[in-house]
This record gives C-alpha cells, sequence and structure tokens, in this order.
C-alpha cells in the first residue's frame, strides 16, 4: 500500500463508493461511518494488459473506478469527499476468471474449481478530492472449493446467482455451500476487504473507530 499519507483535514464531509455492487454497499454500511454515502457507478475500462499481475490488475481497475467517479462528481458532491473504488477477481493457477458470460461459462467455470484452491484479489482505491491524493492497496484470500458433480453445478448457476459474480459464485450466498475453506479475509472474497478499508479511510482523515 502507498504509504505516502495526506495532510489530514477534520472536514471531510462524504464518502462516494464507486460501485453498483450491492454486496460492496452493505460492507461500507458495517463501518457505521458517521458520513453520509453516495453510492456512484461508473463505466471505467476493465480491460488490462495480459502481462500484469493479479494485484496489480485489481488495484488499477480499482483506480480507475475511483478516478472516473471523481470525473462525475459535481457542485458540493466534489467537495471534502472520499472517493472509494474496489474491483475483485478470482485466479486459477494463474488465469484470471472474470463474470461469466453465459450459463454454460458458469457451468465450466465452476467445474474447473471444484476440488481445489484458487486465489480471490480484491483492489481497493481511495481519492480524497479536496486534495487529489490517491491511495491504493489489495488483500488476498485462498478459497478452497468442495468436489461437486455437474448436476448440483448446474443446479446453482440455474438459480442465477453465479451470473454477475467473478469466478461465478458468491461466497455470502447459497454459493457458500460449495466452499469447503478459506484462508485470509473473509470479507475480500464477497468483494470489500472492511479492515483495509478502514486502515485506507482512516488515513484519508476518517476515523472508522
Amino acid at each position: 500500500m502507498d504509504t505516502s499519507a495526506p495532510t489530514l483535514s477534520p472536514d471531510i464531509r462524504q464518502l462516494v463508493l464507486a460501485s453498483s455492487s450491492p454486496r460492496r454497499r452493505e460492507l461500507v454500511v458495517l463501518l457505521d461511518l458517521s458520513l453520509p454515502v453516495l453510492i456512484l457507478s461508473t463505466d471505467a475500462d476493465e480491460t488490462t494488459p495480459s502481462e500484469w499481475s493479479p494485484s496489480y490488475i485489481v488495484e488499477q481497475l480499482a483506480l480507475r473506478k475511483a478516478r472516473a467517479a471523481v470525473g462525475c462528481l459535481e457542485g458540493e458532491h466534489a467537495k471534502n469527499s472520499v472517493v472509494v473504488g474496489a474491483d475483485t477477481i478470482v485466479v486459477l493457477d494463474g488465469e484470471v476468471m472474470g463474470k461469466p458470460k453465459d450459463t454454460e461459462e458458469a457451468v465450466r467455470m465452476l467445474g474447473r474449481l471444484q476440488g481445489r484452491e484458487h486465489q480471490v484479489f480484491t483492489g481497493v482505491a481511495c481519492i480524497r478530492t479536496d486534495d487529489g491524493s490517491e491511495i491504493v492497496s489489495h488483500r488476498m484470500t485462498r478459497v478452497k472449493m468442495k468436489s461437486m458433480d455437474t448436476i448440483r453445478i448446474e443446479r446453482y448457476v440455474a438459480s442465477g446467482e453465479p451470473m454477475d459474480k467473478a469466478g461465478s459464485y458468491a461466497i455470502q450466498g447459497l454459493g457458500a455451500v460449495m466452499v469447503d475453506s478459506i484462508e485470509g479475509c473473509y470479507f475480500n472474497v464477497v468483494g470489500l476487504p472492511v479492515s483495509l478499508l478502514a486502515e485506507m479511510l482512516e488515513t484519508c482523515g476518517v476515523d472508522v473507530l
């Protein structure tokens, strides 16, 4: 994580979450901040060079989303805010697995994950709008999946839950029954490592506890 701390200011008035994910919204609520939270979805470019490492991918995509949100802010919303961007990917054998394009791809993804360990990376970026300072970091969690037959996988995919999830599963939903164990932050797998975000917000002048 970039350890260069911006000058702290007591007048941060708002947190802006650059995400349409209801899961990330729920996790931000867990922090019980005294600030209002503005949800602002962006259409940031998510293409990345093939040579980028998983950690660099999520950090750069999180930063793109946060920067895009900053560019959309107007009037009072553009003043004294901390903008948060986040991005999550699933990695198996060094290969990045994004969201499935259709049910067939979701079944194939889950079939590859069964009985194996993969990694989940989430990048988080915070930007202060008053001085433009940026910090970015990431967390990685190891996830071991159970071995499940194709019939069970197809039933899970038919529920619709995997279709907007990296790796085609949601650990906070029905997908939890497919997970054997995790090593690391659970909330990272959901899509936002809460403890990391709290540290970064405090660096930006927002007290969490």
